[in-house]
């Protein structure tokens, strides 16, 4: 199968945070599967950045990804060059997969699948969920409303949980939803380092007011455990937003407890995984949170709140899922705290290896695909 996937920056994007690599897994994937797969994006690599790739003819990426990287002349994604270059590779694709929503690529993408009449799957990755401080909504209602009039027939809307799925499908209510979660890559061995006895909990991810980190930080201010405890708090943000966290945990009086180290990758990540005890994620909303999955790959188990999709932490024994208040969230840790993490960070291994390999992910999306070419095959 000939497979399309559209997108507004592409692996070795980072600064663009974990659907990079979410994105570049699946493809990897689908090619082992036996798919023919090419992917249209451009060079950006955030505001400030662009890939230093070649963007004159195609880049083969391993396992055998073909990626054609078109320059970036404004903001996030336009570039006219993968506009010129939109209709042709729709054309030889048996199925087009588009990714991301408010991005210069969706709508003329969504107009000309339904054009040329090619089947569609679409990853919102979250786009779509809102929460109480979402940024522009008037905008983005009005972006939604020209991505119905123009969304093809027979479109699918690709999500990773149910909370997703009911979320989406409300802003397109003639669509259906496939909900498929994420992969994680695992490690080949579990590396646990001890420590001196602290408890040393773990916060990775980008620094975002949506990540809910500023009620972390208050339930730290509020922890009474028996032993002594630190936070490592990973990840990198608007530059503005980053000051203030740190700032806020000086008024908290927990400099001395609290460490921000930046953005983590490769070696360092599995590293700091394995100097972890227990990881907290208290987002307000996630499609997914590949962090969780991650830390649980790597025998870390998790704090999870309510605004993530991961109540299976619990009927796993991996963690627990619970509201993102901050009394709320030091309940949680001090109730952690006495619980045998080593054994519940080994339960969480292996329901990832169970479950979430990026085999089994590539497997279900391609049974997905075959699904819609042969419904658009015997279309009248």
């Amino acid at each position: 199968m000939k497979v399309l996937h559209i997108v507004p920056s592409f692996y070795p994007a980072f600064n663009y945070g974990g659907p990079i690599t979410s994105v570049y897994e699946l493809c990897s994937g689908l090619v082992r599967q036996g798919c023919e797969v090419r992917v249209l994006t451009t060079d950006a690599n955030g505001l400030g950045s662009v890939l230093d790739v070649a963007k004159d003819a195609p880049v083969t990426l391993p396992p055998g990804i073909s990626v054609r990287y078109c320059p970036r002349i404004f903001r996030h994604s336009v570039s006219p060059q993968l506009a010129r270059r939109l209709a042709p590779s729709i054309r030889w694709a048996d199925l087009v997969h588009l990714t991301a929503v408010y991005n210069f690529p969706t709508i003329p993408t969504l107009a000309a699948c339904r054009w040329l009449q090619k089947p569609l799957v679409w990853s919102p990755r979250g786009a779509l969920q809102r929460w109480p401080s979402s940024r522009r909504p008037g905008l983005k209602a009005g972006w939604e409303s020209l991505c119905r009039r123009l969304a093809p027939r027979g479109m699918v809307l690709h999500v990773t949980s149910e909370q997703e799925a009911a979320e989406s499908v409300a802003k397109f209510p003639g669509a259906c939803a496939a909900v498929i979660p994420n992969g994680v890559e695992l490690p080949p061995r579990l590396e646990h380092r001890n420590g001196s006895g602290d408890l040393r909990l773990l916060f990775l991810g980008r620094l975002d007011p949506k990540k809910g980190i500023d009620n972390l930080l208050a339930a730290c201010q509020r922890l009474q455990v028996a032993k002594p405890w630190c936070l490592t708090i990973a990840g990198a943000g608007d530059a503005d937003y980053s000051a203030a966290l740190e700032e806020s945990a000086r008024q908290l009086g927990l400099r001395e407890r609290v460490s921000f180290v930046g953005e983590v990758r490769g070696q360092a990540k599995t590293d700091l995984f394995a100097a972890s005890d227990l990881a907290v994620f208290p987002s307000h909303t996630e499609n997914f949170a590949m962090v969780v999955a991650e830390a649980l790959a790597h025998g870390v188990p998790v704090i999870a709140s309510k605004g993530t999709p991961w109540s299976g932490i619990e009927a796993h024994g991996c963690g627990l899922w619970v509201e993102n208040d901050p009394a709320t969230l030091a309940a949680a840790i001090e109730r952690m705290s006495r619980m045998p993490l080593a054994e519940m960070g080994q339960r969480g291994r292996r329901w990832m290896e169970e479950e979430f390999t990026w085999e089994t992910v590539a497997r279900e999306m391609l049974r997905l695909y075959g699904k819609l070419v042969l419904k658009e095959q015997s279309a009248p």
